[in-house]
């Protein structure tokens, strides 16, 4: 499992006064809760980067005036002008509370349907998972091998022990749709196959 480590100090002043002054040096608040108490500090912008800008899923090292906080991004604030990094929100990991996180899916094998000619369409790139810390992990892997045309893998289908998966189970996850072309091909395959039965057909006996 990933870990980014982030090195912070307390941070002691509030208000819009105080956090913007700390923009303009190149930090970023952020809070750290879910333990015994909250810790508000501060830290460079530089140091979030590899945790917000990225799809995968990491554990956070807060180091804050020699306390050291393990934790997990939970949320971010960027502002609405320049898009950057305004806030940060970590929850702090405890071994014996189950937590909350969105795990990446990753899909694996070559389904059938894109095989056979169809579209590959994913709809998730995220579940919602309840687990204790030390099974999170970096992603969920879901097998598209048998995964036909026009049929989906849907949330139900994701089967991980040790978690419990928060969406709602019908929910699909990825399917394969035809192409246009493959539809085309149907077409004018259904006439061609109409026309062959017809001309096989017994001519009516004569009448007596």
């Amino acid at each position: 499992m990933k870990t980014v480590t982030i090195e912070g100090q307390l941070r002691t002043g509030t208000g819009k006064k105080a956090t913007r002054q700390l923009r303009s040096q190149g930090l970023v608040p952020g809070v750290i809760y879910g333990g015994d108490r909250e810790v508000n500090f501060q830290a460079p912008a530089l140091a979030f980067k590899p945790l917000v800008y990225t799809s995968e899923f990491q554990l956070a090292n807060i180091n804050v005036d020699g306390q050291s906080y393990r934790c997990i991004l939970k949320d971010i604030q960027l502002d609405t002008v320049s898009d950057k990094l305004s806030h940060a929100d970590f929850l702090q990991l405890s071994e014996a509370k189950k937590v909350i996180a969105n795990i990446p899916l990753k899909f694996t094998g070559v389904a059938e349907g894109v095989k056979a000619g169809g579209k590959l369409v994913t709809k998730m790139k995220t579940l919602k998972v309840k687990t204790l810390p030390q099974h999170l992990k970096e992603n969920i892997e879901v097998d598209l091998t048998n995964l036909g045309i026009n049929e989906n893998v849907r949330v139900e289908d994701v089967k991980e022990g040790h978690y419990e998966i928060l969406n709602s189970p019908r929910i699909p996850i990825a399917s394969v749709v035809m192409t246009r072309q493959l539809k085309q091909e149907e077409s004018a395959a259904a006439p061609a196959a109409t026309t062959g039965t017809a001309a096989k057909a017994p001519a009516p006996a004569a009448k007596k």
